[in-house]
């Protein structure tokens, strides 16, 4: 299965009512895009250094905020290590880490901010088990 099957099968998947994530993306773990949808925002490669540095030292993001395409997330809670969580207006983005790649996951309403965590970590869950 293509990577970018994953994001579009799995990241930007119907959750309910017909709604889905607003946007959805797999890295490498050195910032390289494998997959993302359409709408996922140009993001600097600075913005995913912070992002790792914050699963080696977690909490390094909280003073800052989480910055992905130049917006700023509040960071909110997550599993140090392994999934970063970040609130903006009514809206969130949701990071899992895996052994090779981040899963992101970005919501606005309708979508709550536990299925877009439901989602992106189900994947992530998956892909960890696969040894990926």
């Amino acid at each position: 299965m293509s990577w970018q099957t994953y994001v579009d099968d799995h990241l930007m998947c119907e959750i309910e009512n017909g709604h889905h994530l607003s946007s959805a993306a797999i890295l490498g773990l050195d910032g390289s895009v494998w997959a993302q949808s359409s709408a996922f925002p140009t993001f600097k490669p600075e913005e995913i250094t912070a992002i790792m540095k914050d699963f080696d030292e977690p909490g390094s993001l909280a003073p800052t905020g989480l910055h992905l395409g130049g917006a700023k997330y509040m960071v909110i809670q997550g599993e140090p290590g392994a999934v970063v969580r970040g609130k903006k207006g009514t809206g969130g983005v949701t990071v899992k880490k895996t052994g090779q790649a981040l899963i992101f996951g970005i919501y606005d309403e309708p979508v709550t901010p536990g299925q877009c965590n439901m989602v992106v970590e189900r994947l992530g869950d998956y892909l960890v088990d696969q040894g990926m």
